[in-house]
């Protein structure tokens, strides 16, 4: 069995795995699902001998992690560290104004930490799309170009919530794309 047929098994049920592995077993499904990515997109990687595909998968990766870490510190430093949880549990809020009091001073930084989050998922986005492109174009299987636009496409959408809906359905495609590979490459 070569390496494409390798990336074939690994890339789709990786991408099954990160798409309902959290599901079934709480992270730990994703995590295993996204390790058998990368193993799927590093045999892609070395039997194109295109290192820009292996490249690139790993920057979107590496946006993701510093859209989430920095977050998820943007927040924590907004709220003042985990004392604020037990600051609301001791916080009776009576109507909407006495919550809106309360939260009103932490809104600002959390829409800044959203909106960093954003760009860095954008930025994730661009590098996975190049990477699929990439993968499309040597494999012959242009759902991979699509599943890169359709993702990007979801990333710029989420703003407004129904980037979701569009990046579910770019997962889809990416298990549908890693299953069409052939066993090897098309000459």
């Amino acid at each position: 069995m070569g390496k494409i047929s390798e990336a074939k098994v690994f890339g789709g049920i990786g991408a099954l795995l990160t798409l309902i592995g959290g599901s079934i077993i709480p992270g730990l499904g994703a995590i295993i699902g996204l390790i058998f990515l990368f193993i799927a997109v590093k045999y892609i990687s070395e039997e194109t001998k295109d290192e820009s595909i292996f490249d690139n998968y790993l920057m979107h990766f590496i946006c993701v992690i510093i859209g989430i870490v920095a977050m998820f510190m943007i927040f924590l430093y907004s709220i003042g560290g985990f004392s604020f949880f037990t600051l609301i549990e001791n916080t009776e809020f009576t109507d909407f104004n006495s919550a809106w009091n309360f939260f009103k001073p932490y809104i600002l930084w959390w829409v800044l930490a959203f909106i960093i989050g954003w760009v860095f998922i954008l930025l994730s986005a661009m590098y996975l799309r190049k990477s699929y492109k990439s993968i499309a174009k040597h494999t012959n299987i242009h759902l991979f170009e699509t599943t890169g636009i359709v993702y990007f496409i979801g990333a710029i959408t989420l703003i407004i919530a129904i980037g979701a809906i569009i990046l579910f359905v770019a997962k889809i495609l990416e298990i549908v794309a890693y299953f069409q590979l052939p066993s090897e490459l098309p000459k």
